[in-house]
């Protein structure tokens, strides 16, 4: 069975208590995504990783605090969530062969991963048959993802202990309806077994 990890917006402005859009905790289960993309890449499993790259006046300003500007420090994912052999996949349309990335990290200006216009087909392409899904925030890009994978017809994870969410309520009824929606819970201590 092929896997892929999906390590969701584990960016300085959402996992650092001084980002421009905290999640509260999120520095808790920062160590967790640490050991999943190690993990991942000890026996080789892919890692897509999310990433919000917003211009400085970008719409998605007008319902959330600016976070995440391209360039700037709180962009930046956290270091120690970097695999050594990655690559950039922009939200400009083109080829971006994978090669021997351990780590593929998709740029987006959305809350939605798959409005870049890559990932579908890259995912299509790299033809896994399971998707492990963690990250920030639960109720938001967490469950775009998840959702979004969801329709692939694929099994799709949301490893519980390794997400956080801005609200208890709206984390709950996201894993709600993913599970309704035929998605899979899991923890991390089952995924690294």
């Amino acid at each position: 069975m092929k896997t892929i990890f999906a390590d969701i917006d584990t960016q300085l402005d959402f996992v650092s208590p001084a980002g421009a859009l905290y999640v509260s905790g999120a520095e808790l289960i920062l160590d967790r995504i640490v050991r999943l993309n190690r993990w991942a890449a000890e026996n080789d499993v892919l890692v897509i990783s999310t990433m919000d790259a917003h211009a400085e006046n970008d719409p998605e300003f007008a319902n959330w605090p600016a976070h995440c500007v391209a360039g700037t420090l709180g962009q930046r994912k956290a270091v120690a969530t970097l695999l050594d052999r990655r690559m950039v996949v922009p939200t400009c349309p083109g080829e971006y062969p994978i090669g021997r990335a351990q780590q593929v990290v998709i740029e987006k200006q959305q809350l939605d991963c798959f409005t870049n216009p890559n990932l579908s087909g890259m995912l299509e392409r790299l033809r896994a048959d399971r998707f492990v899904v963690y990250g920030v925030a639960t109720e938001y890009c967490v469950r775009c993802a998840a959702m979004g994978l969801l329709q692939s017809g694929k099994r799709v994870e949301v490893i519980t202990d390794a997400v956080k969410s801005i609200s208890d309520d709206a984390s709950k009824q996201m894993i709600e309806e993913f599970v309704d929606a035929g998605g899979t819970l899991t923890t991390f201590a089952a995924i690294t077994a």
